[in-house]
């Protein structure tokens, strides 16, 4: 099978925001009137942000919400997106089951395909994702303010406690692990949530590398710092509510620089906390303060007692790990 023929068969359909389709050079995208357009682009790589062994149709659902991740962070509505695909050969049953993962996700958020590229070469998927947010509404990282709650989405943690046990670290009950490896494979893209927090959140960000490193890019980018309450891992741990004992600290590192979470971790008000749990409501999904923003610099993590842990819970870094 060639380039175009797998084109053909695995990534056209009818054409509805581009009226090209994906058979011209580019994709013609108009934003409606008073709207901007949110763009973001990841890369996934076999072997560096997915195993080999993924389900095909985990790994398009996954290549495609991690870039609906971004867009929800800026409270932005999916519209398009791009693929950019290397195969290391044409696996006609590994394609449809990708594209079929793909495209349920995409239907599910009304986001259509509308270009992209196809090469041999190691297994590597890149995808850029437009959206559009009325302008001057879009969610920053430089919105926190001292005296904002400190908020995430869902639960944190599993999908890093799921990547340890595949690696052979730690040992989950299969139970367990098949709860955990669809946190992995299958995070959910919290789109609905960023619309609902337009105008009620100050800042957000999507949770990809570890909680803390990514609150990070929020602190700094706003100029503030926080306190983040310690007890709150073993809360967002979704693993431990199967009973499974786990060491606190192995809990505290998955939920605080785990990765792969794809959840929410905005500030807001604290007049706003209804709102907020509205929002939450709407979107049908749960939230859970962890903290507060303050006027001093840092991110400190703090017990019970107020005392800051001296562990440092740093996030994943590309080009370290």
């Amino acid at each position: 099978m060639g380039e175009f023929d797998l084109i053909a068969r695995y990534f056209t359909r009818p054409a509805r925001r581009n009226p090209l389709g994906v058979g011209d050079d580019c994709a013609l995208l108009q934003p409606a009137p008073g709207m901007q357009l949110a763009v973001s682009t990841d890369l996934l790589v076999e072997g560096r942000h997915f195993l080999p062994t993924v389900d095909p149709r985990s790994l398009g659902h996954k290549s495609l919400a991690v870039n609906l991740s971004d867009l929800a962070a800026c409270a932005a509505q999916p519209l398009a997106f791009t693929l950019a695909l290397a195969l290391p050969r044409v696996d006609e049953a590994w394609l449809a089951a990708f594209s079929e993962g793909l495209f349920a996700l995409a239907d599910a958020h009304d986001c259509e395909l509308v270009g992209g590229d196809t090469t041999a070469g190691p297994l590597t998927i890149g995808i850029t994702v437009f959206g559009e947010v009325p302008a001057g509404q879009a969610l920053l990282r430089s919105g926190a303010r001292a005296g904002d709650a400190l908020w995430v989405s869902g639960t944190l943690g599993d999908a890093r406690l799921a990547l340890e046990a595949l690696r052979g670290t730690i040992a989950l009950p299969p139970d367990v692990l098949a709860v955990a490896r669809d946190r992995l494979d299958r995070p959910t893209p919290r789109v609905e949530l960023g619309l609902a927090l337009r105008g009620i959140a100050s800042s957000a960000i999507d949770i990809s590398d570890g909680l803390l490193g990514d609150v990070a890019h929020v602190l700094e980018r706003s100029g503030v710092g926080a306190i983040v309450d310690a007890e709150c891992a073993p809360q967002l741990l979704a693993a431990l509510r199967t009973g499974l004992q786990l060491p606190i600290e192995r809990v505290q590192e998955c939920v605080f620089a785990g990765g792969d979470d794809y959840e929410l971790a905005f500030t807001a008000a604290p007049g706003r906390t209804a709102e907020v749990l509205a929002a939450a409501q709407q979107a049908r999904g749960p939230v859970t303060r962890i903290g507060t923003i303050t006027a001093e610099p840092g991110l400190r993590v703090r017990d019970a007692q107020g005392r800051t842990l001296a562990q440092e819970f740093a996030g994943f870094d590309h080009f370290r790990a």
